[in-house]
Formats: structure tokens, C-alpha cells, sequence
């Protein structure tokens, strides 16, 4: 007797469930979930807006044949779907198949993906926590030369937002994939490193554990690699979706502008919050909050290069990008992990059309050996560059204290600033008073010095003004409106969108 025909439909469905639902094997789904961790589909509705979820790859699975009906998706969950009702491309790594070791098949469907974004013009968030390589696909000459190499992130040349949340152990391709990206959080007690402690304890005897090796907060402090720590999967995703809002999906848009403006708390008291005397200290966050739309700052790399804060915040609706130094943190000096923290912000920034804002106090570079070997000049004037390239408006005030050549790298005197404005008792000059006295006799001091107040660079056209600082946030914004009415000269020019993602 003939056998029922099976109604494809059927069986497509059937299929299909089989493989969104058991993954890599019930029994791993059930391991990750008694760990109190979800799965790569249950990540991505975290992130994803109900119901907007389109998966590509469903059926992929490892090119070889002894392990196709064990591999589905072959360690990689990805598609099209919605944040805040923006469109975006959202993959992750699925540790239930074969730890989401990369290999030949679920390289393809990455790159796929990642070609489609930008292609689309859409942001890419990619959750990673991949096992490193799956040695048998990627063994001999043509194993490994069917594997598809990175070269795809690479190219993207900022042309849409990247976002890469490291959730779990992730070796080679999803840490490579990290270092690339525009804005990366960690997830704690993950690790992020290009090979396992177990490797390296094995190639070199070393003993260290994954988190000495590539923790959150080694990479927060220490390495400067990663934005923000998140506590869980679901805060992590939170601080992607935030981060998308102050960007638009693609270079050749407008970023986009809220319309309801939350004013800040008591603007025109943030002279009150900078105490006269430039030895003392103060959090430039009270600044913040006072010029910034209320709620809106977003900081970038909090723990790490401290002296100067970056991050990504509104003023009258607009997004920009700010630089602000940090009196708290000694005195505001700039230091080699600060530099790298602003030439990721401004590129950024350069990419997606963000005006940047920089608030000077800050007494100059850092001096000594060790800020001397960890590079100081080349990083430094890669920061210069970074603002003399920039096409984006530059907005620049000087609330209390900007020498020498920190005064140059924030947007200061003769760098070509769209608004270079400071407070009256601003104090700028070729360097501090206080250690120049340490450098010539307070005679020659007295006859070279000169005035450090800022009227003598405003009445040489230096500045375009002096302002009273209550109205910091109204010039801010004035000037932020005018940027915007700007005439429309075509296609925006990037000048830094092709810089290196990493350095």
C-alpha cells in the first residue's frame, strides 16, 4: 500500500519548528536556559521589536555530510528585523550547535548577512560568543581556503551603524568582528579574546583564567576594546537600541532629531558648578546635565582614558557627539587612552553626520616615561588629524583652563572651529603658569607670559566670543539650528570613514 503523499507545507513547517525550537539539541536549550541564560532566537527577541523577526539561513547546515542533521543553522541565527521601528540585520552565534564555531556554511550565511546590510542601509548588531574555528572545515589547503575570510567588516567604511554584544566566551571571529564595530558592550562574566586560556595554557604553558584573559572590565579599564558593561543580555540590549537612536540607519541620512525637547535642569546655574580656582576639582557630568537635553547623555568608554568624557547626547533635539574633559580625573589631562577614546568618537561622529561639542578644562598633555612609551606623539597627533579632517560642524568651549596643544586637539584657537566661544575666566596660553614657573625664572616668566585671560585671544579674532556662562546651552544651540538649515552642497563628504576601525 502507497504511502500518504506528505503536503510540502507540512512539511516545510515541520521542519521549520524542529529546527527553531530544538536548535542544537533540546537537551543544550535546556542547559543554557538552567544556567539562566536564553538562546540565540530568544536573544535576538530581546532586541527586536514583537513580531518584526525574518529569518535568512534557516536551514543551513555544515558542509559536511556527517554532521549536516546535527548542525542546524550550522552555529549562526540571523535576519531582518525591527528596533523602534527601524529596520536593521541581527545575527547571533548559537553555542547549542557546536559552540558557534565559525565554518564554512555559517561563514557564508555572516557574510551574507553583513553584505546585506549594507547593502540595505540598515544597522547590524551581531551577538557574538563563537568557540573559535571548527578545525575540521578549516583544515588543509582546501578547507581553508573555502573558508570566507573577514575582509567584508573591514570594508564597510562606517556606511551603516555596527553594534557587536559579546555574550558569552567568544575566540576568533566574533572578537574579531567586535574590534570593528562602532559600539560594543560585553556582557559580564563573558570574555573576549582571539584565543581560550586552554590555547594559550597549552601553547605556552601560561595559566590565566578567561577572565584575566579577556574580561569586561579588563577590556573597560585596561584595553580600551569595548563602550559599555552590561549585567545582562537584556541590559545589553538596551544599551544597543539606545545607542542606534542618536544615529541614522545609513551615512547618506540625516541623523535623527527628536522633536520633543526635555529641557535640562537649571542651565543657566552651570557657571556654579566650576569653582573659580583651576586646582580645584569637579565632576564635568554636573556640566552635562546642565547643558544637555535632559536624560540624554550616553557615555562611550566610562572607565577607560577617564580624564576626558566621550559620548553621544542631545541638545535641542539634536543628536551630537561630545568630548568633555574631566577635571576629576588629574585635572583633566589628556592621556594616550584618551586620544584613542576621541578618535573613535569623532570618526564615528564623521561618519554618521554628528556635530561634535568639546568643553575644555583641561591643564594640557600628560608628561613622563611611561605615557612617552605608550606612544603619547603618535597619539596625540592622530587626535589632531582626526579634528582637522572631520567634515561635521565643530562647536568648542572654554570653561576654565586650555593650553598648548590639548587646547589644539579639543577645537581650540586656530583649528578652524565652527563656534570657538569661552567663559570670562577662561585662561588659555602655551602652558599652565604653574609648572612654566618650573621651567624659567619667574623674572623671564613675568616678561613672556602675558595675559591668559581669554580677552587677549578674542581681540585678536581668536575666538568668536566671550559668553556669559548661563547662556552656554542657548549658544550651543543656536548654533546647532544654523548648522542644520546649512544650504545642501550633494553628498556629504566622510573624510574619515575609511580610517582604521582599531589602531
Amino acid at each position: 500500500m502507497a504511502a500518504e503523499p506528505v503536503d510540502p507545507l507540512d512539511a516545510l513547517r515541520g521542519r521549520t519548528q524542529a529546527i527553531r525550537e530544538d536548535m542544537g539539541g533540546a537537551e543544550r536549550v535546556a542547559a543554557l536556559h538552567a544556567g539562566g541564560r536564553v538562546t540565540a532566537r530568544e536573544r535576538l527577541d530581546l532586541l527586536l521589536d514583537d513580531g518584526s523577526f525574518s529569518e535568512v539561513g534557516t536551514f543551513a547546515r555544515s558542509i559536511r555530510p556527517e554532521d549536516a542533521a546535527k548542525t542546524p543553522g550550522d552555529g549562526k541565527v540571523g535576519g531582518f528585523g525591527r528596533i523602534d521601528g527601524r529596520p536593521v540585520v541581527a545575527v547571533s552565534d548559537d553555542v547549542t550547535v557546536k559552540r558557534a564555531s565559525s565554518s564554512t556554511v555559517g561563514g557564508r550565511k555572516l557574510k551574507r548577512l553583513f553584505e546585506a546590510g549594507v547593502t540595505e542601509g540598515v544597522p547590524i548588531v551581531l551577538f557574538g560568543e563563537t568557540g573559535g574555528a571548527r578545525i575540521p572545515d578549516m583544515m588543509g589547503s582546501e578547507g581553508f581556503s573555502s573558508i570566507a575570510p573577514l575582509v567584508y567588516p573591514c570594508l564597510r567604511e562606517r556606511k551603516v551603524p555596527f553594534a557587536t554584544v559579546i555574550t558569552g566566551e567568544s575566540f576568533g571571529a566574533s572578537s574579531f568582528f567586535a574590534v570593528v564595530s562602532d559600539f560594543v558592550v560585553q556582557v559580564r562574566g563573558s570574555c573576549l579574546a582571539v584565543s581560550s586560556a586552554r590555547v594559550i595554557s597549552s601553547a605556552t604553558g601560561q595559566t590565566i583564567t578567561s577572565e584575566e584573559l579577556g574580561g569586561a572590565d579588563v577590556h573597560a579599564r585596561v584595553t580600551g576594546q569595548i563602550d559599555r558593561i552590561a549585567e545582562t543580555e537584556a541590559e545589553a540590549c538596551e544599551l544597543v537600541a539606545r545607542f542606534l537612536s542618536y544615529l541614522p540607519s545609513n551615512f547618506s541620512q540625516a541623523a535623527p532629531r527628536t522633536l520633543r525637547v526635555e529641557e535640562p535642569e537649571a542651565p543657566e546655574e552651570v557657571g556654579s558648578v566650576v569653582p573659580p580656582d583651576r586646582r580645584r576639582a569637579y565632576d564635568m557630568r554636573k556640566v552635562l546635565r546642565r547643558v544637555l537635553d535632559r536624560d540624554s547623555w550616553f557615555e562611550l568608554g566610562p572607565l577607560y582614558g577617564r580624564t576626558l568624557l566621550t559620548g553621544l547626547a542631545r541638545i535641542g533635539g539634536h543628536p551630537v557627539g561630545v568630548l568633555a574633559s574631566q577635571p576629576m580625573q588629574q585635572a583633566g589631562i589628556l592621556t594616550p587612552q584618551a586620544c584613542d577614546k576621541a578618535v573613535r568618537l569623532i570618526c564615528l561622529c564623521d561618519a554618521f553626520g554628528l556635530p561634535l561639542i568639546f568643553l575644555h578644562d583641561t591643564p594640557g598633555f600628560m608628561v613622563g616615561r611611561q605615557v612617552e612609551h605608550e606612544r603619547l606623539l603618535s597619539k596625540a597627533m592622530l587626535f589632531k588629524q582626526a579634528v582637522v579632517m572631520t567634515a561635521v560642524p565643530r562647536l568648542a568651549v572654554i570653561l576654565r583652563k586650555s593650553f598648548g596643544l590639548a587646547n589644539h586637539v579639543m577645537s581650540g584657537v586656530g583649528m578652524d572651529a565652527d563656534l570657538l566661544v569661552a567663559w570670562p575666566g577662561a585662561e588659555i596660553s602655551f602652558m599652565d603658569p604653574s609648572p612654566a614657573a618650573n621651567v624659567v625664572s619667574t623674572d623671564e616668566l613675568e616678561q613672556v607670559a602675558g595675559d591668559v585671560r581669554p580677552y587677549g585671544a578674542a581681540g585678536v579674532m581668536a575666538l568668536d566670543e566671550i559668553i556669559e556662562p548661563s547662556t552656554t546651552r542657548d549658544v550651543l544651540r543656536a548654533a546647532l539650528d544654523r548648522a542644520a538649515a546649512r544650504p545642501s552642497s550633494g553628498p556629504r563628504s566622510r573624510p574619515l570613514a575609511s580610517w582604521p576601525m582599531c589602531w
